[in-house]
């Protein structure tokens, strides 16, 4: 689909961006075979605003060199790291979702912005996102359309379908493009377990248990 916009961005607006690291990289991963080009991303999410604070939610996977290459890239991006360690319990389980900590920082943010930016199609922000507006703010959903919650397009006010901008895209070497209409691969679970390892200047890096 294309965009959806209801309310046009005023150069004025005070936004806050937050990246659902998780739904956004498995999204780009299974959908089209690339991977995200932040830089790209940040204009899109932003278009000429004034940014109060950009926030990118990320699980660790290791200490591999590849994966600190990728948390730098989002920092230079302009993206400020949350970080968390996946949890593995007994038997084998992992856990690794930042949904909570997300809502609570947009909720303890909400006074300072007039438009909250969520990188996401989860449709379990569907509630952060009807708490928001009732308490004034203007609410923006950015993602895969083919992989975005139907009722977060619907209750937003303004949705961008990253499936229509795809300078936000960069191939994965030898990556599979997967054909239009495959349903093997799409969209994405909305919330995956682990980045499997592979995994405007940031004011701080925080590290979150």
């Amino acid at each position: 689909m294309a965009d959806r916009i209801t309310i046009k961005p005023r150069a004025s607006n005070r936004v806050g961006v937050f990246v659902d690291m998780q739904n956004l990289y498995h999204s780009a991963k299974n959908l089209y075979g690339s991977r995200v080009n932040f830089a790209e991303l940040m204009k899109l999410a932003v278009q000429d605003r004034q940014v109060v604070r950009a926030l990118v939610y990320v699980v660790k996977g290791g200490e591999s060199a590849e994966e600190q290459k990728f948390f730098d890239a989002l920092e230079k991006s302009g993206l400020e790291l949350k970080m968390k360690d996946l949890q593995v319990f007994a038997g084998g389980a992992k856990k690794a979702d930042w949904d909570v900590g997300m809502a609570v920082d947009v909720i303890s943010m909400a006074k300072q912005l007039d438009v909250a930016v969520l990188v996401t199609g989860d449709g379990d922000f569907v509630p952060l996102v009807e708490y928001l507006r009732h308490n004034g703010l203007i609410v923006e959903a950015v993602s895969f359309g083919r992989s975005t919650s139907l009722k977060l397009k619907e209750t937003v006010n303004n949705f961008i379908d990253l499936d229509t901008h795809r300078k936000v895209l960069m191939r994965i070497p030898g990556g599979r493009r997967p054909k239009r209409g495959d349903r093997s691969a799409a969209p994405a679970p909305e919330r995956p377990e682990s980045m499997g390892g592979k995994f405007m200047p940031p004011r701080r890096r925080s590290s979150e248990e």
